[in-house]
């Protein structure tokens, strides 16, 4: 029993240094990269491993470059790796460029993975171009009628744009600008509406796929719409506007004269106190001349009969016909 427990701990022991062996040198990897057209030593597949690069990737796609006529370098491939970079993606970038005639190179393609973009999406735009739709865009003609559009862009990857060109919001974002710009220097939007493609062609004009990623092949107007009448309603918010200002200034001229007429009042009531308090020290300006001799008693009496013959003329005066009423 103890010989059987040795052998099969032996044989154990063997299978898993076969693993390891067989793991650490991929001579069936190897052979396959031989019989492909690939000449890479035994040596190097175990230094990947070591380097902590999958040989499978490397080997993989130095297959498919080699089949596909491209010679790539195995250290370029694994250098991309090393920085994180898509392998596959750029190699099979590199097949697919190569064989719809688009000139693309090794360095630019790595750079491009590298700057965070699918390689392998850009080149298959370019051979076949992507259409984005844009959001409802709302512009003004001259006459204020506002219309609501959407556009239709056709748009093709730019290789050489790709690294540091800006994306599709920004190409989305100038062709709205434009349709704005368009529909706004359009006298009506009757004739926006009896001829579209004139703000296609406005549009296309004026190189918005300037510094971007893509190159605009077209722009359509897919679909125009009627809006408010802002002109209207602009009219109506400036006569309402000038509506509250009016009100607001006869209220102000209204609260000046209240104010105004206050303060003749306080007045007025200020002049009556001074009268009043006036006609109360003639008393004793009287007693004050009885007593110093400067005022005698026929004056007095004299005084009494002005002051009488006043009261007399003042009741007259406001009653315009006193005889008639005596009469009556």
């Amino acid at each position: 029993m103890e010989n059987v427990y040795v052998i099969i701990a032996m044989g154990v022991g063997a299978i898993f240094l076969l693993w390891v062996l067989f793991y650490f040198i991929p001579v069936g990897l190897w052979f396959t990269a031989l019989v492909s057209g690939v000449r890479i030593s035994l040596l190097q597949l175990v230094l990947m491993r070591w380097r902590k690069v999958p040989p499978g990737v490397i080997v993989g796609s130095l297959i498919a470059a080699t089949k596909a006529g491209l010679h790539l370098k195995r250290d370029d491939l694994e250098a991309h790796f090393l920085a994180r970079g898509n392998v596959q993606s750029v190699v099979n970038a590199l097949i697919s460029a190569d064989k719809a005639n688009i000139l693309l190179d090794f360095k630019t393609a790595t750079a491009i993975d590298l700057a965070g973009r699918d390689v392998l999406e850009a080149v298959q735009m370019s051979v076949n171009p992507k259409v984005i739709d844009t959001k409802r865009v709302a512009a003004v003609a001259k006459d204020g009628i506002q219309l609501i559009a959407v556009a239709r862009v056709t748009v093709r990857a730019n290789i050489d744009q790709l690294v540091g060109g800006a994306g599709e919001d920004t190409v989305l974002a100038r062709v709205g600008e434009g349709i704005v710009s368009s529909i706004g220097s359009a006298n009506s939007h009757k004739e926006v509406l009896e001829n579209p493609d004139s703000i296609s062609k406005k549009v296309l004009s004026r190189g918005l796929d300037s510094g971007t990623a893509f190159e605009i092949l077209s722009i359509d107007i897919a679909d125009i719409d009627i809006g408010k009448n802002i002109g209207a309603e602009l009219q109506m918010d400036q006569a309402n506007a000038d509506k509250n200002i009016a009100q607001a200034k006869a209220e102000e001229r209204r609260a000046m004269a209240v104010a105004a007429e206050q303060e003749m009042i306080a007045k007025a009531q200020d002049a009556r106190a001074n009268v009043i308090q006036a006609e109360a020290e003639i008393p004793k300006a009287i007693a004050e001349s009885f007593r110093s001799g400067n005022l005698g008693i026929m004056d007095y009496y004299k005084f009494q009969n002005i002051q009488a013959d006043t009261k007399m003329r003042d009741s007259i005066s406001k009653d315009p016909n006193p005889l008639e009423e005596e009469e009556h």
